[in-house]
């Protein structure tokens, strides 16, 4: 008897741990409009623009579609991978790996989030088809965030504003690049 009783105790708390595990599941992705979360990154954003929709793209942590210009947003976090050590030009530059006929309009560093960021402008050619971006690429922690303002060039430029203005509402959340 006392046997079985042991037994069922052990049952019991290994199905308790299980629940635990699968409630837990990891660190899973949310986003409520203002904050992102997944695993170590954690970051918050000032509201989403008017005429931007989000988007699902499965390499970006969260990303929008600027219907009123025509434009595609992407934003992405990573932390404590080996790119953390990588120069700010270099991260910029895997960005537009694909990308040819590349033209850089302005390549500027600038205060952002307590760090420096570098904000690219440039012009290239994607399969032949022309596209401007604007990039910032800034590391925090431990993290490194991409943000990403693609679109054709003709309606590009009105564009900018409003995403430089929703960039600079980012914040790296206490606790982000921190990891187990």
């Amino acid at each position: 008897m006392r046997a079985h009783r042991l037994a069922a105790v052990r049952i019991a708390i290994l199905a308790g741990i299980g629940v635990a595990v699968v409630a837990c599941g990891g660190p899973g992705r949310t986003f409520d409009g203002e904050v992102y979360r997944a695993g170590p990154v954690a970051f918050r954003i000032g509201p989403v623009p008017g005429g931007w929709r989000r988007v699902e793209v499965g390499d970006a942590a969260l990303a929008f579609r600027d219907d009123v210009h025509g434009a595609s947003i992407l934003v992405n976090a990573r932390c404590k991978k080996p790119d953390d050590v990588t120069p700010l030009v270099a991260l910029t530059n895997h960005l537009v790996m694909g990308s040819t006929e590349r033209e850089v309009a302005l390549q500027e560093v600038l205060p952002f989030d307590g760090r420096e960021a570098l904000r690219t402008r440039m012009r290239a050619k994607w399969d032949g088809v022309p596209m401007a971006h604007e990039i910032f690429v800034v590391k925090k922690d431990g993290c490194v965030y991409d943000f990403v303002y693609s679109g054709a060039p003709d309606a590009f430029d009105a564009g900018v504003p409003t995403f430089e203005g929703f960039v600079r509402s980012f914040r790296a959340l206490p606790g982000s690049g921190v990891v187990g």
